[in-house]
């Protein structure tokens, strides 16, 4: 007798549980990351430049994920990095203008990281900020941002 009520015990346990994971599924689905490419940060090409898309205006203060390529930093022990589309094997600061990418994006780092080499692809996660904005240890102005962000190999 005791075997078998050990035995429902469990059974039922586990039935309850089961019944739970997809409540505790949906929870982990809301809380994770919205995913951003580069080919979203952008709707048009105006008279004033590039125009912000929707999506990113309403991305904005969110926790978001992008993939990209680390450019290479300035200094090694800089707090933040340029986000690029595309593999960048000189620093974007040491190029001219022609060479300026379009689509790039600030990543300001929530705790220092080793960074990787150009052409390792990465996805940075953090909080979305767009705007002009100037930091003011370095002077570098960013129009789009990550903030309290981290990333890891692809």
């Amino acid at each position: 007798m005791f075997e078998r009520k050990t035995a429902n015990i469990s059974r039922r346990a586990l039935l309850t549980a089961a019944a739970v994971l997809p409540v505790v599924g949906i929870a982990n689905r809301t809380s994770a990351a919205e995913r951003l490419g580069f080919g979203e940060l952008y709707k048009s090409f105006g008279p004033l430049g590039l125009e912000f898309s929707d999506k990113v205006k309403q991305l904005n203060g969110k926790d978001i994920a992008i993939n990209g390529f680390m450019a290479p930093p300035l200094k090694a022990e800089a707090a933040f990095f340029v986000l690029t589309e595309i593999p960048m094997s000189l620093c974007p600061f040491c190029s001219s203008d022609a060479d300026w990418p379009d689509n790039i994006m600030v990543v300001y780092l929530s705790s220092k990281q080793t960074f990787v080499q150009y052409n390792a692809p990465i996805v940075a996660r953090g909080v979305l900020e767009f705007g002009s904005w100037t930091d003011p240890e370095t002077g570098f102005i960013s129009q789009l941002r990550l903030r309290d962000a981290s990333f890891k190999t692809v």
